[in-house]
């Protein structure tokens, strides 16, 4: 079935960090990490409204210049989240640079940036660049039901734990709701046309509204443009069925300890895509301790104890070049299934 979201890895060989998510039929994209971003088109940046950044190490974070240089004047609002001390981290960058005519852009930016911080709590701030990207300090309220939620949307949601990496590091779940299909053929016969309606439908199915509840659609065809008014129980005929949306994670940079494992199967039990850091061989494990990095074998071991359905594992070390089939033959012998490359 064709999903909300479309996932790929930043860097279809795996060795790089990064995740991309396009949302179908929005023309919007979220960004995990901002490290190589030049391999990806200025359309797919242009586009990003989030990006979640795991921790600021330069291959995680370098590309956020690349994307400001590319965004100034063209793209008016971004949001940014990361861990302890990222929003002082974000101004610090911002203030690094001269901002003498910014301010006079046709296209005005503004940059929210928001730390997830060690003691569960939250800060906030905007960038602007009418005001020469001075930092404005504000607070939003915060989820009430889950508190790991970073975004919640009716499609979506993204969830975060704190993992340790010498450092606090950010893991991530982006949990899809469910989904409702439709019949194009059912939607032709009544004489309609597909348009935004369709998700005012499907978001009114999938919380249970009533029968009489109004929808207006509005649609386009040869004959021009036209607007109805309907109620639910009159194009519920239209939705052939639900299903459950799926649960995702992004996991890299962490150490392979107990406190560690147990709070990623807390974030991402069940996930049915689980991209994963694989950084080093099995014969490299005390490297890979001082490095407080992942080997192949311990990244499936974390994906066996998630449970995770679809295993993708990336941010091979640059030693292993030419040798990444090794490093996800390790991941699966631990996992017990048959990994997938990007």
């Amino acid at each position: 079935m064709r999903t909300t979201l479309d996932v790929r890895l930043l860097d279809p060989t795996g060795n790089e960090p990064g995740l991309v998510v396009d949302l179908r039929d929005e023309r919007r994209a979220l960004l995990f990490d901002l490290g190589e971003i030049e391999r990806l088109a200025p359309r797919v940046l242009l586009r990003a409204s989030h990006a979640f950044v795991t921790h600021t190490h330069m291959d995680h974070f370098a590309g956020f210049d690349h994307w400001l240089a590319l965004a100034l004047g063209r793209v008016p609002h971004f949001v940014l989240w990361g861990g302890p001390g990222f929003v002082d981290q974000l101004e610090h960058k911002l203030r690094a640079y001269t901002w003498n005519v910014v301010h006079r852009y046709e296209v005005a930016m503004t940059i929210e940036a928001h730390s997830f911080e060690a003691d569960g709590t939250r800060r906030h701030a905007r960038f602007t660049s009418v005001d020469r990207f001075a930092r404005g300090d504000f607070e939003v309220e915060a989820p009430s039901s889950d508190d790991r939620v970073l975004l919640g949307e009716p499609l979506f949601d993204v969830r975060a734990s704190l993992v340790d990496h010498e450092m606090p590091v950010l893991a991530f779940a982006i949990d899809e709701k469910a989904q409702v299909r439709v019949a194009a053929d059912r939607i032709a016969a009544r004489g309609l046309a597909t348009g935004a309606w369709l998700r005012t439908l499907k978001d009114a199915v999938l919380a249970g509204a009533s029968d009489d509840t109004p929808i207006d659609v509005e649609w386009s065809d040869r004959g021009g443009r036209h607007a109805e008014r309907f109620n639910v129980g009159e194009l519920r005929p239209l939705v052939l069925d639900t299903v459950p949306g799926r649960r995702i994670g992004y996991v890299t940079d962490l150490r392979f300890t107990p406190d560690n494992v147990e709070r990623l199967v807390a974030l991402l039990e069940g996930a049915d895509l689980l991209f994963i850091e694989s950084v080093f061989l099995d014969a490299d494990r005390d490297h890979a301790a001082r490095k407080n990095h992942l080997t192949a074998p311990q990244a499936g071991t974390i994906a066996r104890r998630i449970g995770a359905r679809k295993v993708v594992p990336f941010h091979f070390s640059p030693r292993y070049r030419g040798r990444e089939a090794e490093l996800r033959a390790e991941v699966a012998a631990a996992w017990g299934g048959v990994v997938h490359d990007a």
